[in-house]
């Protein structure tokens, strides 16, 4: 019994420094950039600038379908499929909006490209474009995200801006920020678009 529970005790912190090591490493990885501008209690309001993203749309209705085979699309352009060969550092979070028609799934570009700077890709259904910059309102979320979870905090984040008052326009878009062999420390986000600030938010 005892090597057992010997062999148990090894594999569980064999695990937990597997995942030390992603939580760290994930911590390494260049985030897009934005300005926090208030935080409510049920939301925060932030500024993001003008960004650069490879993006590819699908007929996926699901996070489950265009997890799949969105970022493999995505990945292989910035692992050097492109006509350059050229491998693009992976940035956080990947972008990703549901509907019931078509979604897309974007990665976005570190900060050093511009859109004439990065190389063509090979596969046409990624499509490198610039993002202009917007205010949105964003609600956050631990955990494994699912279909379930990006509804339920997506209706969330609609009550609470409806509660105060705040419009917003467009589709409510889901932010990943962990590789999927991550369990500790995941971090989601839902987002969607606000014309400007509010100047009081709760």
């Amino acid at each position: 019994m005892k090597p057992v529970i010997i062999v148990i005790l090894i594999l569980l912190s064999l695990m937990f420094i597997f995942q030390a090591c992603a939580l760290f490493s994930s911590g390494g990885t260049e985030q897009q950039a934005y300005q926090s501008i208030r935080r409510g209690k049920d939301f925060e309001v932030r500024y993001y600038p003008e960004a650069t993203m490879a993006t590819v749309t699908a007929g996926a209705s699901t996070y489950k379908e265009l997890g799949s085979s969105g970022f493999r699309k995505l990945a292989g352009y910035i692992f050097g499929g492109n006509q350059q060969n050229q491998q693009i550092a992976m940035t956080a979070p990947v972008h990703m909006e549901m509907t019931d028609t078509a979604s897309s799934m974007s990665f976005v570009m570190p900060a050093r490209y511009s859109k004439d700077q990065l190389p063509t890709p090979v596969n046409p259904e990624v499509v490198i474009k610039s993002v202009p910059a917007e205010y949105v309102a964003v609600i956050s979320f631990g955990g494994f995200a699912s279909d379930s979870k990006i509804n339920r905090y997506s209706e969330r984040l609609r009550r609470a801006l409806e509660k105060q008052g705040i419009q917003y326009t467009g589709n409510f878009r889901y932010l990943g920020y962990n590789p999927p062999f991550q369990v500790i420390g995941r971090r989601n986000e839902i987002m969607v678009h606000i014309a400007a600030p509010p100047e009081n938010m709760q």
